[in-house]
C-alpha cells in the first residue's frame, strides 16, 4: 500500500515544483504567491503547505535541483574534454553566472537563495564537499571545517557577482575573468594555473549552454521528483 501513496506524493511534488519553476521564471520569486502555485498546479493550497511549509522552503528544494542539474550538465558536457576537477569547477561556476545573467527572475532566485538562512546554509553544506575535493591539492593542510569557512566567504563573492548585472563597462567577459581570478586566489591556485583555467573557459559558448540548462530544467525536475 505504501508504494502507490509514495508515487502519488511524488507526483504531487513534481506538479508543485514544475508550477513553481514556471511562475518564478515568468513572474519572479517575490511576485509569486503560494496561491498562484496552487492554482497553476491544481494542487490544494493546504497540501502545498503540508509538503513544504512555506515559499522559502519550496525555493530551497527547487534550488537544490537547479544546482544539481547545473552540475550534472557540466559533468556530462565536459566528460570527453577534460578530467580536471578544477576546470570542471570553473565551468560549473561560470555556467551559473550565465544562467543568472540570462533572466532577472533567475537572478532573483539565486540572490534570494544566497540570502535566506535556510537556503544559504544548504548551499554551504552542499558546496563545501566539492571545494575540498577540488582545492585540497592547493591547501593540503586544510580540513573540512576550513573549507566550510572558505565557502561562506566565497558564497558572498558568488552572490555579489550574480546580483550585479553586466553593463557597457562591466561586460560578461570581464565579469567571468574577475570572478575566476578572485575565487581561485582564495583557494591559493597558482597564477599560471588561473590563467590556463580562464583560457580553457573562454573557448565555450556559455550563453547557448545556459539556455540548454534552463530549457531542460522542467524535464529534469519531473524526472527527479
Amino acid at each position: 500500500m505504501a508504494r502507490p501513496l509514495n508515487r502519488e506524493k511524488s507526483k504531487t511534488r513534481s506538479l508543485v515544483l514544475h508550477s513553481a519553476t514556471k511562475l518564478f521564471l515568468e513572474n519572479g520569486y517575490s511576485n509569486t504567491r503560494i496561491k498562484d502555485i496552487a492554482n497553476d498546479s491544481k494542487v490544494g493550497y493546504n497540501e502545498i503547505f503540508r509538503l513544504y511549509g512555506d515559499k522559502d522552503t519550496l525555493l530551497s528544494q527547487l534550488i537544490d535541483l537547479v544546482i544539481e542539474h547545473q552540475f550534472n550538465f557540466s559533468e556530462e558536457y565536459l566528460k570527453d574534454k577534460t578530467s580536471s576537477k578544477l576546470l570542471l569547477y570553473a565551468f560549473e561556476s561560470v555556467l551559473q553566472l550565465y544562467i543568472a545573467e540570462s533572466s532577472e527572475h533567475i537572478r532573483e532566485m539565486y540572490a534570494v537563495s544566497y540570502s535566506l538562512h535556510h537556503t544559504s546554509h544548504k548551499i554551504y553544506d552542499y558546496i563545501t564537499e566539492k571545494l575540498e575535493n577540488v582545492f585540497k591539492e592547493y591547501l593540503p593542510d586544510y580540513e573540512t571545517k576550513d573549507f566550510y569557512e572558505l565557502e561562506i566567504a566565497s558564497a558572498g563573492i558568488v552572490r555579489g557577482f550574480i546580483i550585479n548585472p553586466c553593463n557597457i563597462y562591466f561586460t560578461m567577459d570581464r565579469k567571468v575573468s574577475r570572478f575566476l581570478k578572485t575565487m581561485l586566489k582564495i583557494y591559493e591556485v597558482p597564477k599560471e594555473v588561473i590563467e590556463e583555467t580562464i583560457a580553457f573557459i573562454n573557448q565555450f559558448d556559455f550563453k547557448t549552454l545556459a539556455k540548454e540548462v534552463i530549457n531542460s530544467l522542467f524535464e529534469y525536475i519531473v524526472n527527479r521528483t
